[in-house]
């Protein structure tokens, strides 16, 4: 049973950071995609950034140069470093892992991901 739990969220002036993280247990084996999702009030869940199994990130056009996607595979951890945040960043953020193995980038398209977390909330102010 694969479980996700995320951490790190809060609330921030806008121009700050955030560091979201994300535990993840019951792998079977290493070939996931693994993602970050927001969802504000009013509006659809849209993909942030995922990471394949060797590392190969893909980024929202909004997260490019502001968000960085890692991941420390012998602890099973994904993280959301977010720079320059807005108020417009402000959402739940979601951890998500799709059992698929690929060396080319994850999609960003939530409804392929077949688990998820409970989420973070993060809140920015101006």
């Amino acid at each position: 049973q694969v479980q996700l739990v995320e951490s790190g969220g809060g609330s921030v002036q806008a121009g700050g950071s955030l560091r979201l993280s994300c535990a993840a247990s019951g792998f079977t084996n290493s070939g996931y995609c693994m993602g970050w999702f927001r969802q504000a009030p009013g509006k659809e869940r849209e993909g942030v950034a995922t990471i394949n199994k060797i590392g190969t990130p893909t980024y929202g056009e909004f997260a490019k140069g502001r968000f960085t996607i890692s991941q420390d595979k012998a602890k099973n951890i994904l993280y959301l470093q977010m720079n320059s945040l807005e108020p417009e960043d402000s959402a739940m953020y979601y951890c998500a892992a799709l059992p698929v193995s690929t060396l080319y980038g994850c999609t960003l398209a939530d409804r392929y991901y077949t688990y998820w977390g409970q989420g973070t909330q993060v809140t920015v102010s101006s």
